[in-house]
């Protein structure tokens, strides 16, 4: 129990088991993209035990929910996850590689944790709003679908943040701090070339392969690779090339690739240069081809006062207080892991190497990790919501995201322990804000000027479903 006298913290730590047993229920039920009908399930089961009010199927998605408390004043909304990874499966507490399931799925990524703390926080703040008598509407959205689906873009696409005031948000890490709101804005898309088939020996020159085409794209676009920003990348992944026969030329073939940039500007114009790469390699070929897009995420806007008031919280509060059995734990996983491993993981948070398994410190915002290097749907939001996230330590420092290590660590003690710090640092950065008005109104004046000087395009089109997407995750 917190001995501290601050009053949202001891809410959120009254609660605390409760949800933390959310955790290891969703653990338990790993489920991938726009499948997540168990773990938004067990959320909304909460949700409405706490007294929300709750709309299920949210925005027009299956596994979407968003839970509402409270009269008046701003709406301060907790975004929550609750998606897996395929072929994680991975048995809890063990420092070896035995999975449950051979190819199942896992919580690679802490996501169980990610929508636990998150429920939690804005449960903590509910009651806080009801004991305190203050106006003001907390809200609890869970969105499926990060991994890969983009769920928040097709959410901002159809109005869910429009009258939301602030968006908060956390992602477990090795870490403790405010996430610099650094991310590369990305698009995925397929490719489809369709051609003609023929007798690959026997009348080749009447066929018209839509392999060679797929080829050809690929080949095109690695020589674009030398062309583009530093901070670009692009990655294909062959989804049909056409059949196992080499004596049939190829009628139909389908590459699929994400487009990644610094900005959403950056992204938008990289994209047009694959499109005529892949245009080119159908006049060569002589095939045709056909272009869709299946999920987009944008790059994440920053914002100084609440970065400013994640830190401060996060500074008063202290990061997780890990004990000897979660060390001994941890130690173990690091010996699974390379020297690289660690070191990679010092690098990506800007942080000097250490000799430490659990890290307890909170670093500084914006302490040197400057350069994007994945994506986010959070990204989206944040470009019509001033929002911040925070960073809690839950597991051994040197873990590789989307790995086996990661999902063994998910149930730990050390997990449960970092759910408990990301909920009162989200909880409390809600309570600074539902008291003072300066802040809400500096961070949405931020937000604004940001919107002034920068066009946003949703990288969601009004043509795509989240079926697509859900198609692309499979």
């Amino acid at each position: 129990m917190l001995t501290n006298e601050d009053e949202i913290w001891r809410i959120v730590d009254s609660k605390c088991d409760a949800y933390c047993d959310l955790s290891d229920s969703v653990w338990e039920v790993p489920e991938l993209n726009y499948h997540e009908f168990k773990a938004a399930s067990l959320h909304e089961e909460l949700l409405r035990n706490e007294g929300f009010s709750v709309r299920s199927r949210f925005a027009g998605i299956p596994t979407a929910i968003m839970g509402e408390a409270g009269k008046g004043g701003p709406v301060i909304a907790v975004l929550g996850e609750y998606d897996a990874l395929p072929r994680l499966s991975q048995q809890a507490g063990v420092a070896q590689e035995r999975p449950i399931v051979a190819g199942g799925s896992g919580h690679g990524c802490g996501h169980n944790m990610l929508g636990a703390a998150a429920l939690l926080a804005a449960a903590s703040v509910k009651a806080w709003l009801e004991t305190n008598a203050i106006s003001g509407r907390v809200r609890y959205y869970g969105c499926p679908a990060e991994e890969g689906g983009s769920a928040k873009s097709f959410m901002v696409r159809d109005g869910a943040f429009d009258d939301v005031d602030i968006a908060i948000c956390w992602h477990p890490a090795p870490f403790t701090g405010v996430i610099d709101p650094v991310s590369l804005a990305c698009v995925e898309a397929e490719f489809t070339f369709s051609g003609r088939a023929s007798h690959a020996a026997a009348a080749p020159e009447l066929g018209r392969s839509a392999l060679d085409a797929v080829e050809l794209m690929n080949i095109g676009v690695n020589y674009l690779r030398e062309h583009i920003p530093s901070t670009a990348r692009v990655h294909y992944a062959m989804v049909d090339g056409g059949g196992i026969a080499p004596n049939v030329v190829q009628a139909r073939a389908i590459v699929r690739h994400m487009v990644r940039a610094a900005t959403l500007g950056e992204m938008w114009q990289l994209l047009e240069r694959v499109k005529k790469i892949a245009q080119g390699a159908a006049l060569m070929t002589e095939t045709t081809m056909a272009f869709k897009q299946l999920s987009g995420e944008a790059n994440l806007v920053g914002n100084a006062p609440l970065e400013s008031a994640m830190h401060r919280n996060l500074t008063a509060l202290g990061g997780p207080q890990f004990d000897d059995a979660d060390r001994s734990f941890a130690s173990e996983i690091q010996k699974t892991l390379s020297p690289a491993d660690i070191r990679a993981s010092y690098v990506e948070f800007g942080l000097p190497v250490k000799n430490e398994v659990l890290s307890s410190e909170i670093y500084s915002p914006l302490n040197g990790r400057l350069t994007p290097s994945s994506s986010t749907d959070v990204g989206t939001v944040s470009w019509v919501v001033p929002t911040v996230q925070c960073h809690v330590a839950c597991f051994a420092v040197g873990t590789p995201p989307h790995s086996w290590q990661l999902v063994a660590q998910g149930k730990a003690p050390a997990a449960h322990k970092g759910i408990a710090r990301a909920a009162m640092a989200m909880a409390a950065v809600a309570r600074d804000l539902f008291t003072d008005e300066s802040l809400l109104s500096t961070a949405k004046a931020e937000l604004h000027s940001f919107r002034a000087a920068n066009e946003f395009r949703n990288p969601i089109g009004l043509e795509m479903t989240p079926s697509l997407a859900m198609s692309a995750s499979k």
